[in-house]
């Protein structure tokens, strides 16, 4: 970080990297740098400290040697996380949250690590643990103290990819030759990109499923420049890991996918804002660029196509689920907090530095480039007519063979059940947390545009598990992760969690769920962003799919404000004292 106060030497884009990169040389952020680096930036201290405290991953207190994240998410929950807590806690001396006086053990609790498929899991100094157990944690921490380089026992990660696809119906996942949407684009020209994409239906895979050919279409058409590609991968929807896969086993597919969005927009600059659960990515996803640049394929004349000139860059993100949301990314990546925008433009008319800009995640930009490789007709003939291609599927929970299901759109649920093995599934969550949650009953539905829409989370439950403890997981989760910017989400969490909690205690009556329903209907309306809106979608759905589980739930006799107070117990501290 320089030390000059002239605002022009530091670009406010780069402060989460100025940021990261002190916090990496000292463990934290001192006050002597957040003065030095709000003059740099010629913002206050008060506003950048707004900024920091704004993410998990920035701490404002020296940590430790080894700092550690345990996933706290459901499935964690469901395989085991309060043990491998325990043994955490036990085997290195420290509690979670507190600081640890040797500075040696940094213990935090975190929200899901893109790592469901292989629970409990963990990142120490940002290096992935996964498929822990007491024994597992034990051995692990004796390592450390012997002075074991972490990134000598940390473990490999693998991609757990369980189906694809037979022939020519495997679309996403089939074998990727270097270069085969790029050395098309010249022949197909920028509306001949955008018109195979439109005609592909090809919709955005992140959950909005806006048209992809029509985004790009749109920045296209504005006359403003420069224009930007931006590629969100913070993939931050608990149970959702396909985007890790892709990144891991065909990083250079969702590059091709940028370079042919910039070629079709006229952009020069592409940039992959990386969450920082997937540090141990980036050397691989840097290593790709720096092998497209040699082959000519990032650079000056991409392709040998004259004046089309196309760079990518990584900006590590530092740790909110909110910055999953477009618009709050591309604050985060102007230096500000990653908080949403008033809906007042789309990214494709102000988007980055308040330019056009393209924002599709990576299944997306992976699914651009295959359907330029390809063709659209190769596309059109999987999946359905209203929802052509295949989707991947991040399947997690309550089955045998966890991990990254490529299906067809139109594929039923129970067929997807049977692929993964379960046999008793009771709850299903798709899409994650803000998604829907499905029973039984619904086991016959499809997996389609035009019924069940799903994002790629697919978290399965079986009937052993307490509906009202996933709820409350998931409730807890977005209390945690709200920016806090507006009311209806800031107050409606905090809301519906405590009334949770009564239901929980026994204390609940048939009108708290005729509040946390009103409650819900108030954030789907009023919330700023996604977040807020389907924050309670889970909740409301369950209530009505599940209501023989609810029921149980109610204060029969209406006593139970009072039925768990014992009054003698009360007073017997104080029986000494006599009269």
């Amino acid at each position: 970080m320089s030390t000059s106060t002239d605002p022009s030497v530091v670009d406010r884009t780069k402060t989460l990297d100025c940021l990261w990169s002190f916090q990496n040389a000292n463990g934290y952020i001192s006050d002597g740098f957040l003065k030095q680096c709000a003059a740099d930036l010629d913002i206050s201290q008060i506003e950048l400290e707004g900024i920091v405290s704004f993410y998990h991953f920035f701490h404002r207190q020296m940590t430790g040697e080894f700092v550690i994240y345990l996933n706290n998410s459901i499935v964690s929950e469901c395989k085991g996380f309060l043990r491998v807590k325990k043994a955490f806690e036990r085997e290195t001396g420290n509690i979670f949250g507190k600081p640890d006086r040797c500075g040696q053990f940094a213990l935090f609790e975190t929200a899901c690590i893109g790592l469901s498929d292989q629970e409990p899991a963990a990142l120490i100094n940002f290096h992935p643990f996964t498929n822990l157990n007491t024994l597992k944690v034990k051995r692990i921490i004796s390592e450390l103290k012997k002075g074991t380089p972490v990134e000598s026992i940390c473990d490999e990660v693998p991609d757990h990819i369980r189906f694809k696809p037979k022939g020519d119906k495997c679309i996403l996942l089939k074998e990727y030759n270097l270069g085969l949407a790029i050395w098309k684009l010249q022949n197909m020209g920028r509306d001949g990109v955008i018109e195979v994409l439109k005609k592909s239906q090809l919709k955005g895979m992140g959950g909005a499923y806006f048209p992809t050919g029509m985004k790009w279409e749109f920045c296209k058409k504005q006359p403003a420049t420069p224009k930007y590609i931006v590629c969100n991968a913070d993939e931050g929807e608990p149970g959702t890991f396909k985007d890790r896969v892709l990144m891991n086993k065909l990083p250079g597919l969702m590059f091709e996918g940028m370079i042919s969005s910039g070629y079709a927009v006229g952009a020069e600059e592409g940039i992959v804002y990386l969450r920082a659960e997937y540090i141990w990515l980036l050397g691989k996803l840097e290593d790709t660029i720096a092998d497209f640049h040699k082959r000519g394929l990032l650079g000056k004349d991409v392709a040998g196509i004259k004046g089309f000139d196309f760079d990518i860059r990584i900006q590590l993100g530092a740790g909110a689920y909110v910055c999953g949301e477009e618009t709050a990314l591309l604050n985060s990546m102007e230096g500000k907090r990653g908080e949403p925008r008033a809906k007042v433009f789309f990214p494709t008319e102000k988007g980055f530095l308040n330019q056009p800009t393209v924002v599709n995640n990576v299944e997306t930009f992976c699914a651009a480039a295959r359907i330029i490789e390809l063709g659209a007709d190769h596309y059109l003939k999987t999946g359905t007519p209203q929802s052509p291609g295949t989707k991947l599927l991040s399947i997690s929970g309550d089955c045998p063979k966890p991990g990254v299901y490529e299906v067809e759109w139109g594929t039923k649920v129970r067929d997807v059940l049977e692929m993964c093995g379960a046999e008793d599934a009771y709850y299903i969550q798709v899409s994650g947390p803000s998604g829907e949650c499905i029973s039984a009953k619904e086991f016959d539905r499809k997996i389609a545009m035009d019924d069940l829409k799903c994002g790629g989370s697919f978290m399965i439950f079986n009937s052993n598990r307490d509906i009202l403890k996933i709820l409350e997981n998931f409730t807890a989760f977005f209390k945690h992760e709200s920016c806090g910017i507006c009311t209806p989400c800031r107050a409606g969490n905090f809301i519906i969690q405590r009334k949770l909690e009564k239901v929980s205690n026994g204390l609940a009556y048939s009108s708290d769920y005729e509040e946390i329903k009103q409650w819900g209907n108030i954030m789907g309306m009023t919330s700023r962003c996604g977040l807020g809106k389907m924050a309670t979608r889970a909740l409301l759905m369950a209530l009505d799919k599940f209501p023989e589980f609810f029921a149980t739930k109610v204060d029969q006799d209406g006593e139970g404000l009072n039925k768990k107070f014992d009054m003698v117990k009360a007073l017997k501290p104080y029986e000494q004292f006599g009269d």
